[in-house]
């Protein structure tokens, strides 16, 4: 049955087919689940290489790089596959920080996966193609994380529906400046 809400749960919780890419990309956080799907796609080799982006948080003791990177190699994923990101305590440094170093690397970023938390898929995209050069093709691989709000569920409880609200929120906040420029510029 559908629901009146329906086009926010479309608009917030993006998924694609995942493709064959350059690389993948985990823009932050504490959340073992993020790092988990990096390494599954890794290990399923849609990728060569993974970049997990994060600078100290009061989540994790040291870096959400720090962490992220742990659990990669805890699952196999080798450490000459894993790039790092340090530095990175919002979404836009996650992906300008990350975009810096693949410039720095010479590596090829026209297809990218982005493993992300499910309800953060839509600002996460926005984020990285105002950062990354317009041609870069993006694969969203969302990842339900500890809290477990889904686009199936989110809707079911208050902090869900919280949750999803406020990335509804920081996404008019964050890109209503963005939209002349992606228009003039497009």
């Amino acid at each position: 049955m559908p629901y009146p809400f329906d086009p926010i749960t479309k608009f917030i919780f993006l998924e694609t087919e995942i493709e064959q890419a350059d690389l993948i990309l985990v823009p932050g956080g504490s959340q073992p689940q993020l790092m988990e799907k990096a390494a599954q796609l890794y290990h399923q080799g849609l990728a060569p290489l993974i970049l997990p982006s994060g600078g100290a948080t009061k989540n994790v003791e040291t870096t959400e790089w720090d962490f992220l990177n742990e659990i990669g190699l805890s699952l196999g994923v080798p450490e000459e596959a894993i790039l790092k990101e340090d530095r990175a305590s919002n979404t836009f440094e996650n992906a300008r920080y990350s975009w810096e170093i693949i410039q720095a690397n010479g590596i090829p970023a026209n297809r990218v996966i982005l493993a992300c938390k499910a309800g953060h898929a839509c600002r996460a995209l926005l984020t990285y193609k105002t950062v990354f050069p317009k041609e870069t093709q993006f694969f969203i691989a969302p990842v339900i994380d500890k809290t477990g709000i889904s686009k199936d569920n989110w809707f079911l409880t208050e902090e869900g529906i919280r949750r999803i609200m406020t990335e509804v929120e920081k996404i008019g906040k964050y890109f209503a400046h963005h939209i002349p420029n992606w228009v003039n510029i497009h």
